[in-house]
């Protein structure tokens, strides 16, 4: 019984969740500070004009638990990155609540890392910013550099992020987050990046943050690999979710819809 409850602990509650971006599609030239002020002052008293309201997300409601690794599925402005800036905390909701138990953190392919500075310090930095510290990072960064294989073609990691491809600083970024336990951790589009030999080992380590009783989202378009990863799946369209169940069965619902 006691394995059961504490299979049933939750990380992340979202609770009618809506997300709203303002849009100022008015003109941006002499005279914008005039009337942003103005914009600012009739908050509360409605929308004003010029100011374009996108509904992202609306009324998402889930609940996800410790050691389950989630993937989120969809077409292309469902809400899918959004949602999980949101858990994150950096998007504010327009009215429901996400809830989490830890700190979240997320991983993105567009994560920022300081393009002037080398792959080595930027290691040195991102463990610093997700809490690490830095004898910490000393006993880990080895393992980084080994996982990440961007030194497998030259010693890159002492040249300044700007030399790397995309493909090596998302392989960079990716490494990074994945030295730590998290307790939820969400990675947008990370495995869609690297070989098929980089990609094997993401998911493996993914699978061992779900075994040290964190939770994982993962946002991707590779559907063998939220195959490979996650053991459930949120389908968003249009901001709304469409179907929260098993894996296999949410994909194939899924690709029966986008082949139709």
């Amino acid at each position: 019984m006691a394995e059961i409850a504490q299979s049933k602990v939750p990380t992340v509650i979202a609770d009618d969740v809506h997300i709203v971006y303002r849009v100022n599609t008015g003109s941006s030239g002499k005279g914008s500070a005039t009337a942003a002020l103005s914009k600012i002052m009739r908050r509360g008293k409605g929308d004003a004009p010029g100011v374009r309201k996108v509904h992202a997300v609306r009324g998402v409601s889930f609940t996800a638990y410790r050691g389950e690794a989630i993937g989120l599925i969809g077409s292309n402005g469902s809400g899918k990155s959004t949602l999980l800036r949101a858990i994150a905390g950096l998007l504010p909701c327009e009215s429901g609540k996400v809830y989490t138990d830890g700190q979240p953190s997320l991983l993105g392919v567009n994560a920022a890392l300081m393009n002037d500075l080398t792959g080595e310090r930027n290691v040195v930095l991102g463990g610093l910013a997700m809490g690490m510290t830095r004898e910490q990072i000393k006993e880990r960064y080895q393992d980084i550099v080994d996982f990440s294989g961007i030194n497998e073609k030259g010693d890159f990691i002492s040249l300044p992020m700007r030399t790397y491809s995309s493909g090596m600083a998302a392989r960079l970024r990716f490494s990074i987050a994945a030295a730590k336990d998290h307790d939820v951790l969400m990675i947008d589009e990370a495995l869609a990046t690297g070989d098929r030999k980089f990609q094997v080992r993401s998911e493996a380590r993914i699978r061992e943050l779900r075994e040290k009783a964190g939770s994982v989202f993962l946002v991707s378009h590779n559907n063998k690999s939220i195959r490979d990863t996650c053991d459930r799946v949120l389908w968003l369209e249009r901001g709304e979710l469409v179907m929260d169940g098993p894996t296999d069965e949410v994909v194939r619902a899924y690709e029966k819809h986008t082949s139709a």
